[in-house]
């Protein structure tokens, strides 16, 4: 059981390693901040529509995570994402900790209330405990669904799986389906519950999230087309997949 525990240390160690540092940098700060920027709802003109701004970044995040599916699994997704996931929390409760701090924000000099905005804006870093705890569902669900849809619709190019079109078709559907996911379960939990949204605003904030966030990843694909290609090129973790290899062939 010991022995186990250090092969899973010493893999996901290699995992880390053998994965591109500005990928990593980048999901992990867009996790984060999709997950502050939900804290602030879009003002629309209908009644039936409901939006936060977290849609304006959430798109990386699922950008990142079919770039790495493609390239090392969705396994290897999977827990960079909790990777994220655990750094989102971290800060988060670094935040919550600055908040507790006395002490006055430079933007709640308005007269006759500074009180009142500090109080706002300490309450809106150190963050709500529902919002970071529906965020947090909601993005491992759709985690797992958007990872494992996209490596399965992959799958099924065998003849030329390394394609753009079969590119194209693996991440849109999977972007599609995760993002609708996370959403979903947000608006459900957070917005539903708490903000008093009806079950339309939450199926409408879903459709049309997922929309935007796939239409920002469509404008952005051709990139992470070439990352994957790139990375393919110069044999972007091969000390990783060696491992696995050597792990696979032991266990025969």
């Amino acid at each position: 059981m010991i022995q186990r525990c250090k092969e899973k240390i010493y893999e996901w160690k290699l995992l880390l390693r053998n994965i591109p540092t500005t990928i990593v940098v980048v999901f992990v700060l867009s996790v984060f901040s999709m997950n502050l920027l939900a804290n602030k709802s879009i003002s629309l003109p209908v009644s039936w529509l409901a939006l936060d701004c977290g849609i304006i970044v959430s798109w990386f995040a699922f950008l990142a995570m079919d770039v790495v599916t493609k390239h090392f699994g969705p396994k290897a997704a999977t827990e960079l994402s909790l990777l994220a996931i655990f750094f989102n929390l971290l800060f988060c409760l670094i935040l919550f900790l600055g908040s507790l701090i006395p002490g006055v924000w430079g933007e709640s000099y308005v007269e006759g209330s500074e009180e009142v905005i500090n109080g706002a804006l300490d309450r809106t870093f150190g963050g709500t405990w529902y919002v970071l705890a529906g965020s947090t569902l909601a993005f491992v669900v759709s985690a797992l669904v958007n990872n494992f849809s996209n490596w399965g619709i992959g799958a099924a190019f065998k003849k030329n799986p390394d394609g753009f079109v079969a590119y194209v078709f693996r991440t849109y559907i999977s972007t599609a389906i995760g993002q609708f996911t996370d959403n979903l379960i947000f608006a459900l939990v957070v917005s539903h519950v708490f903000f008093g949204w009806t079950l339309t605003q939450c199926v409408t904030c879903a459709l049309t999230g997922m929309v935007a966030e796939l239409l920002c990843e469509v404008v952005f694909s051709y990139f992470g087309y070439a990352t994957c290609r790139a990375w393919k090129r110069e044999g972007v973790g091969r000390e990783y997949f060696d491992y696995l290899r050597q792990k696979k062939e032991k266990a025969k």
